[in-house]
């Protein structure tokens, strides 16, 4: 078997720009190592509205080399605390909080202290105290219209845990042009076929400007056209609208009411009669968009619906709708071709799991890297992360719909059907209902979000957990409540600290990247 010194990747956008880049940065392109070219075609557009994150995005652009000031200014980008779930449990007008929030950052724990969760579900943090509220001053910060960081902070480093929202067209264009300073060949072409060789891998990709290009890995870029993983190779594509509903999506983006209106640190979720609007705020405008289920409504409603949700900004303008394929390859890497992106699968935008899945995908393909060409132990181990991956975030996203109390429309009502849930959900709600859920139900290195996250949306979603575990077993109350106590305390000064969110954005447009934090506020570094 020959050594692998090329790679192709096919297909642009953030997928291809972003793998592109992180591979050329970790094989040595630049250096002499792995030549790395991508081939991309003005003729095909990318479907940019994927405007947010996951935190582990600030270490894909540290990787990369790419600083945060660079980010924010050239991407229209602002920063991401957690996700608010509007009308999620319950619908408007009901007896009921209307609201909860997924923060990033973890349950505070002091080091030999009380993991809080037990004790907040035995009442320590008192009567009604949310769990993302009594846990993190987060909740407290967003709701507030501060920031996660401040301005002297280092890049890719805050008190408070966060990622970011951005212009998903701007930051491919910035992965592309970045990629390129660290050895990326640039092919404009379309590619009109795909040929195989005897032994059934890919031989060469044949463009209509560029003739036949060649490789010894390709990298299938292609969205959810998926030209060479699925058309040529043949890898089927599993398709999971039994457990995720929503196949579609009408999107819109608005300009704010004024120049200096407050941004929002997180992303806004409500949930309507037959899906769910996203609301993103950028530091010029506002991304919105209606993700529904064309089994519960149609796009006429859908439409409807979505600009009652925005109101007069709506007005003259019209929406882009997009036909979403969820679902995901089982095996998406076969022989010499491995998929990353939108051409492995796509599994809602409810938790933002589109480019933390090219990150991961990226990352297993940098570390797993065959050089000798030895394909198959990397390919068969990448296949099963991969897969188990697109799993657990399949039961994450469901845990969002299944839980709810809401009965008013068949959506509702057809995602609490215990026959569209996932059975390896189904045998974890069915422990967590005696006992608090505990970082041994997780396994780290196939989970994108962390067992934190599992519990706010748990709890957020009400979900009754009975505890039975004797109390002798639970030692820590006194220390629990004191820290419950703490947490609320340093959620009011955490504000003198923390600027607000626009006026950090906007420090980051006018001065570029950070120096280091100055000395003084520790305690905030200590309780993130």
């Amino acid at each position: 078997m020959a050594a692998i010194r090329t790679i192709l990747v096919v297909g642009g956008g953030t997928a291809g720009w972003l793998a592109a880049g992180f591979l050329a940065k970790t094989l040595g392109t630049q250096g002499g190592g792995v030549a790395i070219t991508l081939v991309e075609s003005k003729e095909i557009g990318i479907i940019g509205v994927g405007e947010g994150t996951f935190p582990s995005i600030r270490g894909t652009l540290s990787v990369l080399g790419i600083d945060e000031g660079r980010f924010i200014r050239e991407c229209n980008a602002t920063f991401k605390q957690g996700v608010r779930f509007n009308h999620w449990v319950r619908p408007p007008g009901a007896r009921g909080a209307d609201h909860y929030f997924h923060p990033f950052s973890q349950p505070s724990q002091r080091p030999g202290g009380p993991e809080l969760l037990p004790y907040w579900l035995l009442g320590a943090a008192g009567d009604g105290v949310p769990f993302a509220a009594a846990a993190t001053m987060q909740k407290h910060v967003a709701d507030m219209g501060h920031a996660p960081k401040r301005t002297g902070d280092a890049d890719f480093h805050g008190p408070l845990n966060y990622a970011y929202h951005f212009d998903a067209t701007a930051f491919a264009r910035l992965l592309a042009s970045h990629a390129q300073t660290l050895g990326v060949r640039r092919i404009e072409a379309t590619v009109d076929q795909v040929k195989l060789g005897a032994g059934g891998a890919i031989a060469s990709v044949v463009t209509r400007e560029a003739g036949e290009l060649t490789a010894d890995l390709f990298i299938d870029c292609t969205g959810f056209a998926a030209r060479l993983i699925g058309g040529a190779l043949g890898s089927p594509f599993r398709n999971i609208n039994d457990t995720l509903f929503v196949d579609r999506a009408l999107a819109m983006q608005v300009p704010y009411d004024r120049p200096d209106a407050p941004i929002p640190s997180y992303t806004i979720s409500t949930a309507h009669e037959a899906g769910w609007t996203w609301d993103i705020g950028l530091h010029e405008r506002r991304g919105i968009g209606y993700v529904y289920s064309s089994r519960h409504t149609n796009d006429d409603r859908a439409d409807q619906l979505l600009r009652q949700y925005i109101g007069p900004a709506s007005d003259g303008r019209e929406p882009r709708l997009l036909k979403l394929n969820v679902g995901y390859r089982e095996t998406q890497w076969v022989k010499n071709c491995v998929a990353i992106g939108l051409s492995g699968g796509f599994l809602e935008p409810l938790e933002s799991s589109g480019i933390g899945l090219i990150e991961a995908a990226t990352y297993l393909v940098s570390y797993l890297f065959p050089h000798d060409g030895n394909l198959a132990p990397a390919a068969k181990l990448f296949n099963a992360q991969m897969k188990a991956r697109y799993e657990r975030i399949v039961d994450f996203v469901k845990l969002h719909y299944c839980l709810t109390q809401r009965t008013d429309s068949s959506f509702w009502t057809d995602n609490a059907d215990p026959s569209s849930i996932p059975e390896s959900l189904r045998e974890q709600l069915a422990m967590w209902r005696t006992r608090a859920p505990h970082r041994l139900d997780f396994v780290t290195d196939i989970e994108m979000y962390p067992p934190s996250s599992w519990q706010y949306v748990l709890y957020g979603m009400e979900f009754p957990t009975r505890m039975l575990a004797h109390p002798s077993t639970l030692p820590d109350a006194t220390a629990a409540r004191r820290e419950f106590q703490t947490i609320a305390q340093l959620s009011h000064h955490a504000l003198a600290d923390l600027p607000t969110h626009r006026a950090l954005v906007e420090h980051y447009r006018r001065q570029g990247k950070p120096t280091f934090a100055p000395s003084g506020s520790q305690w905030l570094r200590q309780r993130a």
